[in-house]
């Protein structure tokens, strides 16, 4: 039930987006009436590329002419950076409608403000986009000074983890320690022959 749920969302979601950006459309209007799956492992979405561009939930079994595989624990990561999220998905099939896909995803984006004005009016929508935008800056540099204080705390005041170039530092003497023993046993090897 969930997934059927979220596909729901995201067919709407997509759809929404490609409503706003006729360039997107056109571009889409070129694949009219294929169908690209992405599959999840444990489900997948199949969409069909309608003749104005704009996606249909696609029914029978009908083969996909692009398959985009992802792992579900690569999500995260596919949100977080959007520009390389390509890079962690496997897509098989049509490679002119697959890059048609990849493009697309990169260059669309949610105009939250514009959706928002809708409902509370233009000033109202650019200090909650602003508010909202400050806000995941300000968790973004939490989480880093976090990150930070964590590590200084296991470098400095607790040595559970050591900085290379301790580590390299140590290496080196060593090294040299293990030099000097060895000449040192030469010597007294010497010594003892005399």
């Amino acid at each position: 039930m969930l997934p059927s749920i979220l596909f729901a969302g995201l067919h709407a979601a997509i759809n929404h987006l490609l409503a706003q950006e006729d360039w997107a459309r056109v571009k889409l209007v070129q694949h009219a009436g294929k169908l690209a799956c992405v599959d999840a492992g444990l489900f997948a979405v199949r969409l069909k590329v309608g003749a104005d561009g704009m996606l249909e939930t696609a029914t029978g079994d009908e083969p996909a002419q692009v398959t985009i595989r992802v792992k579900l624990s690569d999500l995260p990561l596919i949100l977080h950076d959007r520009e390389h999220a390509f890079s962690y998905v496997k897509i098989e099939g049509d490679a002119d409608f697959a890059n048609t896909i990849s493009q697309l995803s990169q260059s669309m984006r949610w105009d939250a403000e514009h959706d928002l004005s809708k409902v509370v009016g233009d000033i109202a929508a650019t200090r909650i986009v602003s508010g909202a935008k400050e806000m995941a800056s300000s968790a973004r540099m939490a989480q880093q000074k976090l990150a930070e204080n964590i590590a200084e705390y296991f470098l400095e005041e607790n040595p559970m983890l050591l900085r290379p170039q301790t580590v390299e530092d140590f290496a080196a003497e060593v090294g040299k320690t293990r030099d000097d023993v060895e000449r040192l046993a030469k010597r007294i090897e010497k010594l003892e022959r005399v």
